[in-house]
């Protein structure tokens, strides 16, 4: 065996470890882009899913905040108040006027 002979079967096993490190590095590539197009599929689901939660909670919030000023009329309170607990609105010679210290009542 001569010197040439020796120097080619490196070289050729070089070549060969090279184009196999390429062909492993290709199939990891190929796996890593295959994994996050399903990782970004499955947190895009996710976030579709967040948003239509989201929307069917303003429609509860809005539903409810609409429940709340019609709970909190002043009608409907004043109609509590005479109907339930028997209240009354206080005659005019009941009401006291009291004004702020240092300013006089008459006016």
């Amino acid at each position: 065996m001569n010197v040439l002979s020796i120097d080619h079967q490196k070289f050729s096993f070089k070549l060969a470890s090279f184009a196999a490190f390429l062909w492993v590095m290709l199939i990891a590539s190929s796996l890593a882009v295959v994994y996050m197009t399903y990782k970004t599929r499955a947190e895009f689901n996710h976030l579709e899913g967040l948003k239509r939660e989201h929307n069917e909670l303003q429609v509860v919030l809005s539903q409810y905040l609409l429940e709340e000023s019609t709970w909190a009329s002043f009608s409907r309170i004043e109609k509590v108040a005479t109907e339930h607990l028997d209240m009354q609105l206080p005659k005019a010679e009941h009401v006291i006027m009291i004004a702020p210290k240092g300013q006089s009542n008459e006016g």
